[in-house]
């Protein structure tokens, strides 16, 4: 258990380290039609498509592991609302390609990366909103319950970070955000 004094620390590593790799995954064709206000409808279930194959896997991974009741992991799994906004008969491949997710460590890394995701969702529920596109049952997040979550998965988080520890959260949430944009960009 690491001290109050440490808990920026993993906060900013993460923040900092990781950046390069957050900003290449805004980079793909969903986000610059959404910021070029050019987003459609099936860009949209395009993108959703792809975060459901890589949520549906991350999510059965998650499963493989034991949590306490603290980190309510079972109401942070979101693949499901992805198939709100599919048609039935979608195709919706998952990613074969995965980050490791067999150290406690390499989990905080990943649940960083998508549990921050819910953040940048409420971004582009409203973006889409205003386009007029209505497949935003997943970007709504946990809905007025997005920002609660999102605080107690740091302070959580911020609990489970050491100085031993720390390396690995920062090396799979780097490769968790490589991993998702390598399948987002995969054609």
């Amino acid at each position: 258990m690491s001290f109050a004094s440490e808990s920026p620390v993993i906060l900013q590593r993460l923040r900092t380290e990781t950046r390069p790799y957050h900003d290449a995954l805004e980079q793909n064709e969903f986000n610059q039609a959404l910021n070029a206000g050019q987003v459609s409808a099936a860009a949209t279930q395009w993108f959703l498509a792809k975060l459901y194959g890589f949520l549906k896997p991350y999510e059965a991974q998650l499963d493989q592991h034991q949590f306490s009741p603290a980190w309510e992991i079972e109401q942070r799994h979101r693949a499901h609302l992805i198939l709100a906004d599919m048609p039935p008969d979608a195709s919706l491949p998952l990613c074969p390609d995965m980050p490791p997710l067999t150290t406690w460590p390499q989990l905080l890394g990943a649940l960083y990366v998508m549990e921050g995701s819910t953040l940048g969702g409420q971004v582009i529920n409203r973006q889409l909103a205003k386009a007029g596109i209505e497949s935003r049952t997943y970007f709504s997040g946990y809905g007025e319950r997005t920002g609660p979550m999102w605080k107690r998965f740091c302070q959580l988080l911020t609990e489970e970070a050491t100085d031993a520890n720390q390396a690995e959260i920062v090396d799979s949430a780097s490769l968790t955000f490589q991993k998702l944009h390598a399948w987002i960009n995969q054609p």
